[in-house]
């Protein structure tokens, strides 16, 4: 099991990151919570990460705290719930802002998540509620602004792609963000809010 990566942010494209440790670079997908909070290319960088071996892949993803992690790590064992749901209630949602959704049994921020119809939504409530204290204990905010070499609604058209949205649901939640000067990272943050509200 790779608990922890330490080392070199060679690069960042939504929802993934390339980390250099000791030569080596590793793929890591990480939500968007931690990809708000990522240091410039080229600093150190030191993620918690949890290992995913499948019959065609071996994976790995990366959270910039313990708590989301853990809670990705709950998530997993939710039935019909797999990575690719898990990171994207991360990447809609603050861990807090998640428990408070248990907390308030509210199906419906839930099913705003792409992957979650109405009975994984419920499950999620009734087999995490009584995990939500022993999770709960903080979650990651804010964010470091940085351009890529593509244009930023290009690439936040990519990042929500492989966040689950479908082409005329990401058409539509980028044009209502406008012509903003904003980073893709900002983009992406104000499209994802714009779901769960």
């Amino acid at each position: 099991m790779i608990g922890r990566i330490s080392g070199t942010l060679l690069e960042k494209i939504p929802p993934l990151v390339l980390v250099d440790v000791g030569g080596i670079a590793y793929e890591i997908d990480v939500p968007m919570s931690t990809f708000y909070n990522l240091p410039e290319l080229g600093q150190a960088i030191q993620l918690h990460t949890h290992f995913l071996v499948r019959d065609d892949a071996q994976l790995l993803y990366g959270f910039a705290s313990k708590i989301e992690r853990s809670l990705f790590r709950s998530l997993l064992k939710v039935n019909g719930v797999g990575a690719k749901v898990a990171l994207s209630i991360l990447s809609g949602m603050s861990t807090d802002e998640f428990f408070q959704c248990v907390a308030a049994k509210d199906v419906t921020a839930l099913t705003r998540v792409p992957g979650i119809g109405k009975k994984t939504a419920e499950r999620l409530l009734v087999e995490l509620q009584d995990k939500v204290d022993a999770l709960a204990g903080g979650s990651v905010q804010g964010s470091l602004p940085t351009e890529q070499n593509d244009s930023v609604r290009t690439q936040a058209e990519d990042a929500l792609t492989s966040l689950g949205y479908k082409p005329a649901e990401i058409k539509k939640l980028l044009d209502k963000i406008g012509d903003q000067q904003l980073t893709v990272e900002e983009t992406i943050k104000l499209a994802l809010r714009s779901t769960v509200r």
